[in-house]
């Protein structure tokens, strides 16, 4: 009985172990259709759930059009040419947006890119598609529609066509940048910086498209001969239904995944998408379109020495009767009962006493595999851990007193277990940068983690030395970092918890459960803000320029205090230097004109983002829409103008307007006037602007100070308190390490 035993449990191992041998299939769906239904429009196959004519799809949205003008004739999902048809993708033909330009400068011709899927289950994969900007003096900006408004650019740039190098893709001569999950509209506009007119002898056309990232290699002829361009594909994600699996099973009569399937939920958006069980193969979606795989006939090869029997979904070996083993080819295969006894026969052979040694040595094995595994692991981790500062860290958190009691370095397992295995139902918010996930600590502390991507190793001193510098600061206006972990490959930093999402968010009221802003509280959000600004610039022990001061930025707990957060872009500015030479980085619609033109990076570089923040408090609207007419496209240039006509309460938020602190509002403004100079020198210091909003608070509450000439007087930028209590906050040269935002308009890296 025990050998049977024992030889049953064999051979159910080696048959799982089959099974995933087995299970690697076709990416591409079964050429199956409904009945009556054509398989075919030219040379595509046309598989179920789409399908051609009345009655031939699972739904509307599958209803594939073909058009017999072409020949061969081609198939449609409306607009948009269809290329091939995969188990959860389609791929369609890109389109090329582009704009030309002559010797003198002047535009020759610009055509935008526009795809949309509004209104359909369809998404742009984000995971399989990039967008592509190629020339040498040419940006992009590009919009399209997720759950939420999305906006971002990408800027390539070069001097010289001899620069220029095949296969690399970083900003010179050609740049990508990645697209949100779930898009269904992209719209490219390709602009120029200075219209070619110092390149046009090798380069007078700039090209910009979204397709296939791993279609795509840059090559320097591709300047000259774009046709190769429209040979890479759009990769579309398609679901059935809006629903989950779990809600589509309890409708029997329309739940798509038939016989021999099973269903999970699509990844990229809402609805479920079906596959048929391991041992089938064919179409889930038509009724016994899963058929069963003869394991052996595949590729025309048995896996079985001896006898090779077929079964549903499953096949099992035989041995002819003078044999003995599995009959498995990846077993232990058809051996004669004359030969030799194999170890493990001779051993099934014996008694069960030597049976249970054979079943202690295995289990001792593995338990000796545990071990060296285990090491293995932690030897990594230590690799890690060395790699990314670790000791460094430790020594310089170690020489600063009282820092190393509020920062504390972590394992990974710690924060695995905090994220529940860093569960996608845990994640807070996405950016360029990395993911960051909600995390609750064994002392029931609830905190953000932020999960990095690849850090650049040549700056790993410089991440080290703004570690150790911000977790020096702590300002009750500046979101806190508790702690990292570098037993990973990339770093990962633990802040405090900031519960009430973004300023940009309740400005735009992205979600109905989001109320509108009061003045007070606006006023407010703009002091605090302004208040750590200036703390960064002025009083911090090193100075520290944000560089990426927005909105989405500004943070908000549930009393709606302002808490700025990823300093991801952020510089450390040594007292000795007014200016730092960088590559320009910041967001579009916040970027300061004189930085991005000289790449100067200064403390008025902030200031003039602030001030387009106030005109966001001011206006309720976004910096950069594409949705407003050309004139009112730019927000703070658009702010200006209305200023200068005395048309600024055409612009201010009707609801705030009503609350009738016009004084207060119209010296806002002027500040945010002042603030968004295109000379930085002419704007005021964030010291300067946090101490006039305070004293703006002062005037509701507090009557206004009289001097003895009866004028009212306001906080002087002296009298502004940038201080708090010394130690706890976070900044990381090389990667955006805390983001909730869904970044209305992605980071632009701009070489110079």
């Amino acid at each position: 009985m025990l050998k049977h035993q024992l030889t049953m449990t064999i051979e159910l191992i080696l048959f799982l172990l089959s099974l995933l041998v087995f299970a690697s299939a076709d990416p591409t769906i079964e050429t199956q259709t409904l009945p009556g239904c054509p398989s075919k429009c030219g040379d595509i196959d046309i598989p179920y759930p789409f399908g051609l004519g009345k009655n031939c799809s699972v739904e509307e949205w599958a209803d594939i059009k073909c058009n017999t003008t072409f020949q061969p004739p081609k198939p449609f999902i409306g607009d948009l040419e269809v290329l091939q048809f995969l188990k959860t993708e389609v791929l369609i033909k890109n389109y090329i947006a582009s704009s030309c330009y002559n010797q003198t400068g002047g535009l020759i011709a610009q055509i935008p890119s526009l795809v949309t899927l509004t209104g359909t289950p369809y998404t742009f994969s984000s995971t399989r598609n990039k967008v592509t900007v190629l020339g040498c003096d040419t940006f992009v900006l590009i919009r399209g529609t997720t759950g939420q408004n999305f906006s971002s650019g990408c800027v390539s740039l070069c001097g010289k066509k001899e620069s220029l190098v095949d296969g690399t893709c970083s900003g010179i001569g050609c740049c990508q940048t990645s697209i949100p999950n779930g898009l269904q509209e992209f719209y490219a506009l390709v602009g120029t910086l200075n219209n070619y007119t110092s390149i046009w002898s090798f380069d007078s056309c700039g090209y910009a498209f979204l397709g296939e990232q791993d279609k795509y290699s840059f090559k320097v002829s591709d300047f000259s001969n774009i046709t190769s361009l429209g040979d890479i594909p759009i990769v579309l994600n398609f679901a059935v239904g809006n629903r989950t699996c779990k809600d589509a099973k309890k409708d029997p009569a329309t739940f798509a995944c038939k016989d021999n399937s099973f269903c999970y939920d699509s990844v990229d958006g809402t609805g479920y998408l079906c596959n048929c069980t391991v041992g089938y193969s064919g179409n889930p979606y038509l009724n016994q379109g899963c058929q069963d795989v003869n394991e052996c006939k595949v590729q025309n090869s048995s896996p079985c020495e001896g006898s090779c029997t077929n079964t549903q979904g499953s096949y099992y070996c035989s041995c002819p009767s003078n044999y003995y083993g599995d009959g498995r080819k990846d077993g232990t295969g058809c051996t004669k009962k004359n030969k030799k006894l194999p170890i493990l026969q001779l051993t099934l052979g014996m008694d069960s006493g030597l049976i249970f040694g054979l079943l202690f040595l295995l289990g001792g094995t593995c338990w000796l595999y545990l071990i060296i595994r285990s090491r293995a692991l932690n030897k990594l981790r230590e690799k890690f851990f060395e790699k990314n500062g670790g000791l460094l860290l430790n020594q310089q958190l170690s020489s600063h007193e009282g820092v190393v009691e509020s920062t504390k370095i972590f394992t990974a397992d710690e924060l695995k277990l905090a994220t529940n295995n860093y569960d996608e139902h845990r994640i807070l918010g996405q950016g360029g940068s990395g993911t960051v996930y909600k995390g609750i600590l064994p002392d029931s502390r609830v905190v953000a983690i932020k999960k990095s991507k690849i850090i650049d190793q040549s700056q790993l001193g410089q991440f080290i030395n703004e570690v150790v510098i911000l977790t020096q600061i702590n300002h009750r206006n500046v979101v806190k970092l508790l702690g990292c972990c570098l037993e990973t490959e990339v770093p990962s930093l633990v802040y405090e918890y900031v519960s009430n999402g973004t300023l940009f968010h309740h400005l735009n009221k992205q979600s109905a459960t989001l109320l509108g802003i009061s003045w007070d509280d606006r006023l407010r959000i703009a002091s605090e803000t302004a208040g750590a600004l200036a703390y960064l610039h002025s009083a911090a022990s090193v100075p520290v320029i944000h560089r990426d001061v927005k909105s989405a930025n500004i943070l908000l707990d549930d009393n709606y205090t302002a808490k700025v957060a990823d300093f991801g872009a952020s510089r450390l500015n040594p007292l000795d230097e007014t200016q730092i030479s960088t590559l320009v980085q910041g967001t579009m619609g916040y970027l300061d004109p004189e930085y991005f033109h000289t790449s100067q990076l200064t403390e008025k570089s902030d200031v003039y983002s602030f001030g387009v923040v106030l005109v966001e408090l001011l206006t309720g609207e976004k910096p950069l829409s594409f949705e407003r007419s050309q004139e009112q496209r730019n927000l703070a240039t658009y702010f200006i103008v209305s200023m200068k006509e005395n048309h600024l309460f055409d612009v201010i938020e009707a609801g705030i307007v009503n609350e009738g602190k016009v004084e207060q509002i119209d010296a806002v403004a002027q500040l945010a006037k002042r603030c968004l100079n295109l000379n930085g020198e002419e704007r005021p210091s964030m010291k300067e602007v946090a101490a006039e909003l305070e004293g703006l608070r002062g005037f509701e509450r507090r009557p206004w100070i009289q001097q003895s000439n009866g004028k009212n007087m306001s906080l002087t930028s002296d009298e502004i308190d940038l201080y708090a209590i010394p130690s706890g906050c976070y900044t990381d040269s090389a990667s955006g390490l805390y983001s909730l935002e869904n970044d209305m308009i992605q980071s632009m890296n701009v070489p110079r």
